[in-house]
């Protein structure tokens, strides 16, 4: 079996010998531009993509194609009706990364509540140094303990983020499944988690549902002391409404690790440096050696799987 890797970039530093030993021959790309796909697909017989684009023509072109891996659990860049009618299985990588991001998302809550970006940066410029006392406090710092937090998408990772919650002190509301799926009495409407959440985590998917999910009309809603937390997709917060809400104090802060395109080479209204209280980090949160690591190892487990007759994290 030939494989070929379109775009092993970030991934480059992990050790691939468990997919080397999995295949007779791999080839391995940085990055693949549209141009250049057809070309380097002729001859796989397993196409291994994280943002690299599978639809019929690359199909076409890779005329020995037999099996198709996403190095992610998205799997949007495949077209996958096309693949079923092919006969191809598609498998993404799943919860590999759970650890990584709430490890991330706790950074950010921290960092927000104890503004430390701000003290950091202040000490950077000598601010301590010209105190005349042993410390300067001027930026709020808040507690935790007896907060509530409010998570939106209750999967493995909005799970794992609720389950650190209690170390803090913290109480955790969880929201009525946004795609209608019936109504759980340990859950909590929309509204509900909205005006009552002190921290908002967001844990749920892009879809016709969430897209705008926070926008002018649910900011006006929150406390003027809450926080939100987006490590999920940038889309399901409006950008340009969250700059107003943070400019105008309607929020206290928020911390993103997402935005509606990436990167933003055009620009983005949450990149203005004068939005008061935001962090802006470059989609990381899945980012540890840990997690990557176990990205190229299910990976290989899915083709071994594959090449046994099996159909692992089908999707």
């Amino acid at each position: 079996m030939r494989a070929v890797i379109l775009d092993l970039k970030g991934l480059e530093a992990i050790d691939l010998a468990p997919i080397e030993k999995s295949v007779s021959e791999l080839i391995c790309y940085e990055l693949t531009r549209p141009d250049q796909v057809l070309e380097r697909v002729k001859g796989a017989d397993i196409l291994i993509t994280n943002k690299t684009a599978i639809n019929a023509e690359v199909m076409d072109a890779a005329e020995h194609l037999k099996y198709i891996c996403v190095l992610a659990t998205g799997t949007n860049v495949v077209d996958k009706e096309e693949a079923a009618e092919r006969g191809i299985p598609v498998s993404n990588c799943v919860a590999y990364g759970v650890s990584s991001v709430v490890q991330h998302v706790w950074s950010m809550i921290l960092a927000l509540h104890t503004n430390l970006v701000s003290y950091v940066n202040d000490v950077q410029k000598g601010q301590w140094q010209r105190s005349d006392q042993f410390c300067f406090l001027d930026y709020p710092i808040v507690e935790l303990e007896g907060k509530t937090l409010g998570i939106i998408g209750y999967g493995n990772l909005g799970e794992g983020v609720a389950s650190v919650a209690s170390a803090f002190g913290m109480k955790v509301l969880v929201v009525q499944s946004l795609s209608g799926n019936g109504q759980d009495p340990d859950r909590v409407s929309m509204d509900e988690l909205i005006v009552t959440s002190d921290v908002i985590s967001l844990h749920c998917p892009l879809t016709d549902n969430t897209e705008n999910l926070f926008d002018r009309s649910t900011f006006k809603k929150m406390k003027s002391t809450a926080f939100l937390i987006n490590a999920a997709r940038g889309g399901i917060v409006n950008e340009q409404d969250l700059v107003d809400a943070l400019k105008s104090a309607e929020i206290a802060g928020a911390a993103t690790d997402v935005l509606t395109v990436e990167p933003p080479k055009d620009g983005n209204p949450l990149l203005d440096p004068s939005i008061p209280n935001l962090l802006v980090t470059p989609h990381i949160a899945w980012g540890t050696l840990e997690a990557r690591t176990r990205i190229i190892q299910q990976t290989a487990d899915n083709i071994q799987a594959f090449l046994r007759g099996e159909h692992t994290n089908p999707v």
